[in-house]
């Protein structure tokens, strides 16, 4: 009987022994000075790691400017995008509810395009690209102002034309540094059936004015305000109901619009359904 009391009072000793050995003064089989060696190799090898890390950010960074990407073959063609930021517009005429989502966010958009915003910004020569100095950290901006779109600005008309069931749409194209389309890019939309439908454009003709071009990156340009085409769609009665695909392109200019690949590239497409 002493002797099986003896072998766990045997195996206890060699945990204790293992975690701490008083007789080597080892920690985890281990002496301090072996665990400081350790300790010192690890130092050592992650301070070159981050060092050597570090150095290479640093001679990456210095190759790069801090106004105007390197690179910049990605995107050689803006996208065209869409206000309301919605590709399904459901619209009923008499629940103002419904399409205040659609008239606020057009409203918090042409915030930034406010007539007395605007009006801080230049007076360009319309025709003509905005080209500026390079010495020039801060560039100019052309001034839009958003009475330009008329029955579409919201100013006359504080639901943009959904309340009379004929909604306004604002499209854009996305910003691309350098870009100075040829030609005289307009925006032009067809509904995807049989009869046309009938649209007006503001500005007049929907057109995109080169003197907003060039721009000049986030950094060089943080006042820049893209400029806008709005489309009102003059529905009648026989398109109430009824679902309509609409498409959008930029036209008149070298801008693609056909990129099968890209359904955003120089054209947006939207469904629109108008509802008594």
């Amino acid at each position: 009987m002493a002797n099986k009391e003896e072998k766990p009072e045997g195996k206890n000793s060699s945990w204790k022994d293992f975690i701490y050995n008083p007789r080597t003064r080892e920690f985890l089989g281990r002496t301090a000075s072996s665990w400081a060696l350790i300790f010192l190799f690890y130092v050592v090898f992650y301070g070159f790691l981050a060092g050597m890390f570090s150095l290479t950010m640093w001679v990456m960074l210095q190759t790069l400017d801090d106004y105007t990407p390197r690179y910049r073959d990605r995107v050689a063609n803006p996208g065209l995008t869409i206000r309301p930021r919605f590709l399904e517009i459901t619209v009923n005429r008499s629940s103002p509810q419904q399409y205040s989502e659609y008239v606020q966010s057009l409203e918090d958009f042409l915030q930034e395009y406010n007539d007395t915003v605007q009006e801080q910004n230049e007076l360009c020569h319309v025709g003509d690209y905005f080209l500026q100095n390079n010495g020039d950290e801060v560039k100019k901006v052309c001034s839009f102002k958003r009475s330009q779109l008329r029955q579409c600005s919201g100013l006359a008309d504080t639901t943009f034309g959904y309340a009379e069931g004929q909604p306004c749409v604002l499209l854009k194209m996305n910003r691309v540094i350098g870009l100075m389309p040829r030609g005289e890019p307009y925006i032009n939309c067809t509904a995807k059936r049989d009869t046309p439908l009938q649209m007006q454009y503001f500005p007049g003709e929907g057109q995109f004015d080169k003197m907003y071009f060039p721009y000049y990156g986030k950094k060089a340009h943080p006042n820049y305000v893209q400029p806008l085409v709005a489309v009102k769609l003059l529905l009648s009665e026989q398109d109430y109901n009824v679902a309509l695909m609409v498409e959008c392109k930029v036209e008149g200019s070298d801008l693609r619009n056909n990129d099968e690949r890209d359904k955003f590239m120089g054209r947006v497409a939207f469904r629109i359904l108008v509802t008594k």
